[in-house]
């Protein structure tokens, strides 16, 4: 398993772990995807930031992410 930490930018997360993108869009992180989305918001929000601002449960967005072979730190 990989470890992610919930206090790092999904930039850094993604940067580190490339396939962590696919996973967040699986999830419901669909603007991820967008062209220049992961380089600019990307740069300033956490996974718990982004998990209240689309209204997804951070549990569940937990769950998610070990289903997808990660492993959350907080």
């Amino acid at each position: 398993m990989k470890e992610i930490s919930l206090s790092k930018t999904v930039y850094e997360l993604c940067t580190q772990h490339p396939d962590l993108v696919e996973a967040m869009r699986h999830i419901g992180f669909v603007n991820i995807t967008k062209p220049g989305m992961l380089q600019s918001a990307g740069r300033i929000m956490t996974i718990p930031k982004g998990s209240r601002a689309m209204g997804i449960p951070l549990e569940d967005v937990k769950k998610q992410l070990m289903q997808h072979g990660f492993k959350v730190i907080s």
